[in-house]
């Protein structure tokens, strides 16, 4: 069997999957739970002084008959005492104390008040504490979360003050309410962190009651902005993560958080430099049972594709993320349909020709001929109608090869290669049926 433990910059987990701060981790009794089932680690919902919620905080993007592919929150930290939060805590690793408990921490930004709670936070027996330097709406009115997140010189600042007292190790989670988060993480590494965390949740107005004109959630007649998070943000969490794990300025260990749901989900945020992995939408929908599928898909992968560790899998893609400009010109693909698995929907056909490069020729209904066909000469190897197609397969996509070498476009441009011959129909092709 893959080996599943990690040790997050001191911190030690039976395995990389931790509860992100959230709902999920707002009690002993859900934390307890977690770790019955297998959970490796959680992070506590931030704790800080308590705040009052809004009863009406969730609204959700739905995708045919998927829900809840995007979560949209306006629910803010912690509204039990410190004192309540901190007793279970201290319960909490007293009784699991070989699974990683760390604390999400926001206060108000002053020396004294991150000195006073990194303390007490320590009296618990805590792992590591995290700094909710990425909460979007409601506290970053009041100068905290995201309004700490998004200067560099507060992210740096503040994390210098943790630093100055905390025992255990200090993970900044960062916003990607930035215009480059490389930034803030070289901030928080210039303060002293330990590790980072990313990504937390994006700003957005999740959709409009088309009846009352109100934005979800509907909140007795008004709403707000809030944090975005869910299976749709994945894109965005991997490449911010991909950009903060190979800057070469930022050498600390890195969770993922950010639509995962699956163990491939894991495996390619492990790949782009994760050591840890959080989660939470996940098991807002699904439920704590969902480590089984993590731990068991992701061992089995590892084992098949003869990867011994975390460490083994880590950062394995990075060195494939390239600027664009680094790009082979000459990797030439076309597509190629199997016309045994066509079930002739044509939705290929008017992807190509309405949406993309006019390279599929569609024919007359005939039973047993082909009702649609590439055209090679002006295929320009987008994957696209690969994509639309419905049926696993029926379009591959193929290596056309040729003789010229690899060429960038910084070489081409600089008069250092030579590109393969294109077709003039690139050029000259326009939209109508083929037919």
């Amino acid at each position: 069997m893959a080996d599943l433990t990690v040790n997050f910059a001191g911190i030690k987990s039976p395995n990389p999957f931790w509860l992100a701060s959230g709902p999920p981790t707002n009690t002993y009794v859900q934390c307890a739970k977690a770790f019955d089932v297998g959970w490796g680690g959680v992070v506590w919902k931030t704790v800080g002084e308590p705040i009052i919620n809004v009863f009406s905080r969730y609204g959700s993007i739905d995708l045919g008959i998927h829900r809840m592919i995007g979560l949209n929150n306006i629910e803010l930290i912690s509204d039990r005492p410190i004192a309540d939060n901190l007793r279970e805590i201290t319960e909490l690793k007293r009784n699991y104390p070989n699974n990683a408990v760390i604390v999400s921490l926001m206060v108000e930004s002053k020396r004294e008040a991150w000195h006073d709670i990194v303390k007490r936070t320590e009296d618990t027996g805590a792992d590591g504490i995290e700094l909710n330097f990425g909460c979007p709406h409601g506290m970053s009115e009041r100068g905290m979360g995201a309004a700490v997140g998004q200067v560099p010189e507060y992210t740096c600042n503040i994390v210098g003050w943790v630093k100055e007292v905390s025992k255990i190790p200090v993970i900044v989670k960062l916003t990607p309410n930035v215009t480059d988060i490389t930034f803030i993480a070289r901030a928080a590494v210039e303060g002293g962190a330990d590790a980072l965390s990313l990504i937390n949740t994006i700003n957005s107005i999740v959709g409009v009651d088309l009846n009352t004109f109100t934005p979800l959630p509907d909140v007795g007649g008004k709403s707000s902005h809030g944090g975005y998070c869910g299976p749709a943000v994945k894109p965005i969490a991997l490449n911010l993560l991909s950009a903060t794990a190979s800057d070469p300025a930022v050498k600390i260990p890195i969770s993922g958080i950010g639509g995962i749901s699956t163990w491939r989900d894991a495996a390619e945020f492990i790949a782009l430099g994760s050591t840890t992995l959080q989660v939470c939408t996940a098991v807002m929908h699904y439920g704590f049972r969902i480590i089984d599928d993590l731990t068991d898909g992701l061992s089995t992968w590892m084992d098949e594709s003869g990867i011994k560790s975390i460490e083994d899998l880590r950062g394995r893609a990075l060195p494939k993320v390239t600027k664009w400009e680094n790009l082979d010109l000459n990797y030439h693909i076309v597509a190629s349909i199997d016309q045994s698995k066509c079930i002739k929907c044509e939705l290929c056909w008017t992807a190509c020709e309405d949406g993309a490069h006019q390279a599929i020729r569609r024919y007359p209904r005939v039973d047993g001929e082909p009702v649609v066909e590439i055209i090679e000469e002006a295929c320009v190897g987008c994957n696209l109608c690969a994509l639309v197609c419905p049926v696993q397969e029926c379009i591959s996509m193929q290596q056309v090869p040729n003789d010229h070498p690899p060429v960038t476009w910084k070489q081409y441009s600089a008069g250092d290669g030579a590109l393969a011959p294109r077709s003039e129909h690139f050029h000259t092709a326009t939209f109508g049926p083929r037919s």
